[in-house]
């Protein structure tokens, strides 16, 4: 990722599989322990931020391309894709603020190269992503797998072991 300044790392998984859940409690604990996360999670829906009605939306339709909505509280920018494309993730990373930040987590993009950790729950019955995807790094699953050597098994149900994994990962002092 040519525009990833800092380190990141991706969690692929199928649809169903938690991905959204381990991370709501993954990054609390990176957050407590001092580290200030970014994240960029991938949809395949065609979302609105804003809704009917409101002027940010008003405006959009109105045909404003970038809408910028701010408040003493946050900051949103809504972007007009088009021609409607697959995103790319290095591009997302070409507008992503990163310099207040000490680790981008990303949901999604799974199909690009960069770090992952592999979430898997073989109840589900889809098959594993490490065995054609060599940035897999580690698998948080819910059962022991048979896996290579060069892969960590982690526990899905422990964020706690998840988020030292990634501290000692990404995270080395130099």
């Amino acid at each position: 990722m040519r525009h990833a300044h800092i380190p990141i790392l991706g969690f692929a998984a199928f649809s169903g599989t938690g991905k959204t859940t381990l991370l709501t409690q993954i990054i609390p604990i990176l957050k407590q322990r001092g580290l200030r996360i970014g994240l960029i999670k991938h949809s395949h829906h065609n979302f609105q931020i804003d809704q009917p009605g409101k002027d940010s939306f008003r405006l959009r339709e109105a045909g404003a391309s970038q809408v910028m909505l701010v408040s003493t509280h946050r900051r949103a920018i809504i972007t007009e894709i088009t021609p409607e494309q697959e995103p790319r993730l290095d591009d997302q990373l070409k507008l992503f603020d990163q310099s207040e930040l000490d680790l981008i987590l990303v949901e999604g993009f799974k199909a690009e190269q960069f770090p992952k950790i592999e979430l898997h729950r073989p109840s589900l019955n889809k098959p594993l992503l490490y065995p054609n995807d060599p940035d897999i790094i580690a698998i948080a699953t819910d059962c022991m797998l048979e896996t290579p050597d060069y892969l960590t098994q982690l526990d899905i149900n422990q964020p706690e072991m998840i988020a030292t994994f990634i501290l000692n990962q990404f995270m080395r002092p130099l």
